[in-house]
C-alpha cells in the first residue's frame, strides 16, 4: 500500500513540474536574414567558392585539352610516347581531383572558411537565446525554422526579435 502511495505521490509531481515548464520559439532563419554580418559571410563563401571551383575546373579542361590532342595524335606517337602522353593526362586529372578535394572536401578549405565566418555569428545568437531563457525563465527553446515537426506554435512564444533586440538589430 505504501508502495502505490509514494508511486502515485511521484506521478503527481512529475506532472505537477512538466506543466510549470516554459517554452518558447526562435525562427532561426528570420534571426538569420536579419544579421548584417550573416550575410556578408555568405557572400564571401560565394565568392571564394567560385574562385576555388574556377580554378578546379581549368585544372579539367586543361586535362580534357591533353586527352582530346593524345587521342588526335596517338597514331604517330611510339609506344612510350604514349605512355608518357597517358601518364601526364591521368597526373593532371589526379592534380584536378586532389585540389577539388583540398577546397571542397569534407574537412577542405570551403568548410574551415564557413567554419571561421559563421562560428562566431551562431555562438553569439546562442548566447542570445541562453540569456533571454535563464531571464524569462524559459526551460526549452526550440528553432520553429529547423524541421522538427512543430505543427503550430503560438506566435507569443516566439522570441526571436527579442533575440535580435539583444544583439543589437531592430
Amino acid at each position: 500500500m505504501k508502495k502505490i502511495f509514494f508511486a502515485l505521490v511521484a506521478m503527481l509531481a512529475m506532472t505537477g513540474s512538466a506543466s510549470a515548464q516554459k517554452y518558447a520559439l526562435v525562427d532561426m532563419e528570420y534571426i538569420l536574414k536579419n544579421i548584417p554580418a550573416y550575410e556578408r559571410a555568405g557572400e564571401q563563401l560565394n565568392q571564394v567558392s567560385r574562385k576555388w571551383q574556377a580554378e578546379v575546373d581549368a585544372l579539367q579542361q586543361e586535362a580534357q585539352t591533353m586527352y582530346k590532342n593524345y587521342q588526335n595524335e596517338a597514331v604517330f606517337l611510339s609506344d612510350e610516347q604514349k605512355s608518357k602522353r597517358e601518364e601526364a593526362v591521368v597526373a593532371k586529372e589526379k592534380e584536378a581531383s586532389e585540389l577539388k578535394k583540398k577546397y571542397f572536401g569534407p574537412e577542405g578549405e570551403l568548410f574551415k572558411k564557413r567554419e571561421s565566418l559563421m562560428t562566431p555569428i551562431q555562438d553569439e545568437i546562442y548566447n542570445a537565446i541562453k540569456d533571454i531563457a535563464d531571464q524569462k525563465g524559459y526551460s526549452m527553446v526550440l528553432d520553429r525554422a529547423s524541421d522538427n515537426g512543430i505543427i503550430y506554435a503560438s506566435p507569443k512564444i516566439d522570441i526571436s526579435n527579442e533575440v535580435l533586440t539583444k544583439l543589437g538589430y531592430n
